[in-house]
C-alpha cells in the first residue's frame, strides 16, 4: 500500500510537469499579447509551477520520513525480536 502511494506521487509530479510545458508551449505559440505581455506571463506561470513543484516535494518529503520512520520500526521490532530469542536460549 505504501508503494501505491510512492509511484501515484511520482506520476503525479511526472504529469504535472509534462502538463506545464505543454501549457507553456502552446500559451507561446498562441498568445495574442506583446513581447512583454508574454514574458510577464510565463514569468507568472515560471512562479506559479514552481511553488506547486515545491510543494510536490515537501510532500514527497512526507512520505518519506513516514517511509523512513517504519523502516526504523520494523528494525527496533527485529532488534528487540533477537534479543528475546538470544535470552531464551
Amino acid at each position: 500500500m505504501a508503494h501505491e502511494k510512492e509511484g501515484n506521487g511520482a506520476g503525479v509530479l511526472l504529469a504535472f510537469l509534462a502538463g506545464a510545458a505543454v501549457g507553456a508551449a502552446v500559451a507561446l505559440l498562441f498568445a495574442p499579447a506583446s513581447g512583454s505581455e508574454t514574458r510577464e506571463a510565463v514569468n507568472r506561470r515560471a512562479r506559479e509551477s514552481r511553488e506547486k513543484v515545491l510543494e510536490a516535494l515537501r510532500q514527497g518529503r512526507g512520505i518519506l520520513n513516514v517511509q523512513r520512520d517504519n523502516v526504523m520500526t520494523a528494525f527496533d521490532r527485529a532488534r528487540q525480536q533477537s534479543r528475546e530469542r538470544k535470552q531464551d536460549a
